[in-house]
């Protein structure tokens, strides 16, 4: 393979278009295949290449053609299982969109199907690689706070985007507004806090968004915002707050660690990193703020405040031999697993054991 990285996408929609901008400012990566049934989305992704890249008919044309030695799956949620059969067979190096399927048992069935795999296989989690992020989870690990106690994540942004044929405005299609949106958060929960989940409560309402929406007859089922609590294994609890009806949020992502020495905040898009000592009652408050810088050029190519460049260069350096796989297909079955158990906690009014779901 040599210095360069020949990449197949498959699904090139949306997603997919932020990921092509960053695989073009990514060192030694080459569009080189493209797999979308929509003519309107390959033709919009044949664009945003500006060069020559094949259009292959399926994902297993795509895998047999031996021009590709990296697909990106970008296709909708509901199709990963199916998608990266082919792909895992032909022992390609792959980056799964999140999440990395829409039912415990097809993300259970990827993650066995993978395991030992000879190949680099990453779920694309960009939250950890939004650089403010990386830095808090850094100086949390390293006891900036102390020990952690609690953890809390607040998203509060606009609804839903409009994707091809409107598929993301129905669980069945997306495992539901806990697993599509929330695995990132999950994810970083298990990063920051370092261990298993242990129970789950969601509770949550289909209350502002969508809602004058009809498919078929059919109205949008989708959370659009919750609160969910967690119990790790360790001890430490964390929250999800969720509003999609919140566009005005001067920070869409609000990270707060609370450990027995100290309280850290992450602050997205302000990219601030707020210190807050612990002093005593009525004692002076000894806050320090620091901004993280994002290479400009990541900031411009995608909505994710630079983390898909920063996960395309770790990637690379997987492929390459020259790092580890920093999200593993194990750690896509997990996220789902919590999302799955938020969905069902929100639906059904209780708490859930994560040994329901095996884990």
């Amino acid at each position: 393979m040599g210095d360069t990285i020949r990449w197949g996408i498959v699904g090139t929609g949306m997603m997919a278009l932020e990921h092509i901008a960053n695989l073009k400012l990514t060192p030694g990566s080459v569009i080189a295949g493209l797999v979308d049934p929509v003519a309107a989305s390959i033709a919009a992704a044949e664009a945003a290449v500006g060069g020559e890249a094949r259009v292959f008919e399926s994902p297993a044309a795509l895998a047999a053609s031996g021009t590709v030695d990296a697909v990106l799956v970008a296709s909708p949620n509901f199709t990963h299982h199916d998608v990266l059969q082919p792909l895992i067979d032909a022992r390609l190096h792959i980056l799964c969109e999140k999440p990395l399927a829409t039912t415990l048992a097809d993300a259970s069935d990827i993650a066995a199907r993978v395991e030992g795999y000879d190949s680099v296989f990453w779920t694309g989690m960009e939250y950890r690689f939004m650089p403010p992020a990386a830095e808090f989870i850094a100086q949390v690990h390293a006891g900036k706070v102390g020990s952690l106690r609690m953890l809390s994540i607040r998203e509060h942004r606009f609804p839903f985007l409009v994707k091809v044929g409107d598929w993301n405005r129905f669980n069945a299609n997306t495992g539901g507004t806990m697993v599509e949106k929330c695995c990132h958060f999950f994810d970083l929960m298990r990063v920051i806090v370092g261990a298993e989940p242990v129970r789950v409560f969601c509770s949550g309402g289909v209350d502002v968004n969508h809602r004058d929406e009809a498919y078929d007859g059919h109205t949008p089922d989708i959370i659009d915002n919750s609160f969910t609590t967690v119990d790790f294994a360790n001890g430490v609890r964390a929250m999800l707050d969720l509003s999609m009806f919140a566009d005005g949020a001067e920070n869409q992502e609000e990270i707060v660690a609370v450990g027995d020495a100290a309280r850290l905040d992450c602050l997205i898009p302000a990219g601030e990193i707020v210190f807050h000592p612990r002093v005593g009652f009525r004692n002076p408050k000894a806050v320090e703020r620091r901004h993280v810088a994002v290479d400009a050029a990541a900031l411009d190519a995608g909505q994710h405040h630079g983390a898909t460049f920063y996960q395309h260069a770790a990637f690379a350096a997987a492929v390459r031999g020259e790092g580890p796989v920093l999200v593993t297909a194990d750690d896509g079955l997990r996220a789902v697993a919590m999302g799955l158990a938020a969905e069902t906690s929100a639906r059904e009014h209780r708490v859930v054991e994560m040994s329901e779901l095996g884990l």
